[in-house]
């Protein structure tokens, strides 16, 4: 015989909710819908307003594609900044990781994934064009390719390069302090920070 192990519908509805989220399992989920259980009715409420508003309110930047609370982020809209430097990366996650180790002061390009045939991604489902159009119009010297040194990052890294092999600028790549197959926003401060100090020529890799 099957028995329900809930008691409250409403509960099951609210397990299966937090159950979606990445690495949540059901018993996680369940030990989270019980805490906020636990809470005040008003500390509830500020956390449902403060997703409800960073869905229906959160912008993309349109330079760079990183999460802004405005349509041009904080750090393109920063004069402080390289203006002629920009690091390119997978997602939002790999410039909070570069930004930690305070080691880069130029300007980002999130390209929104890396190309992947196996799952089904390919240069148009990334913003290459947007990154080509920034070349051309914002004068850059420098791309950084910041990419997870595994061969769906080094793959992506090598369309870029081809991409943008005809335009007077010099395109680096993160020195291999980063291990062979590593994650980027998995690599510690230090390492990554040596990294971007540390990159060197793209080209000189197929040499």
């Amino acid at each position: 015989m099957n028995y329900n192990q809930y008691t409250s519908r409403l509960l099951e509805k609210a397990v299966n909710e937090f159950a979606k989220l990445p690495g949540i399992g059901r018993k996680t989920a369940l030990r989270l819908v019980l805490h906020l259980l636990r809470q005040k009715s008003e500390d509830v409420d500020l956390f449902a307003d403060s997703i409800r508003t960073l869905r229906e309110e959160i912008f993309h930047c349109k330079k760079c594609h990183n999460i802004s609370d405005h349509e041009i982020c904080s750090i393109c809209a920063n004069p402080t900044r390289e203006q002629d430097t920009i690091c390119v990366v997978e997602n939002i996650r790999d410039v909070m990781a570069i930004e930690a180790t305070q080691q880069f002061n130029g300007l980002y390009h999130v390209l929104g994934g890396i190309i992947s045939p196996m799952d089904g991604i390919g240069p148009t489902d990334l913003t290459m064009d947007s990154l080509v159009s920034r070349v051309k119009a914002e004068g850059i010297k420098e791309i950084i390719l910041a990419l997870s040194a595994t061969m769906e990052g080094d793959t992506t890294n090598l369309f870029i390069y081809r991409k943008l092999a005809d335009y007077d600028l010099s395109i680096s790549n993160l020195a291999r302090g980063v291990a062979i197959g590593d994650e980027l926003e998995y690599t510690d401060e230090i390492t990554l920070g040596r990294s971007i100090l540390h990159r060197t020529p793209f080209q000189t890799i197929f040499k």
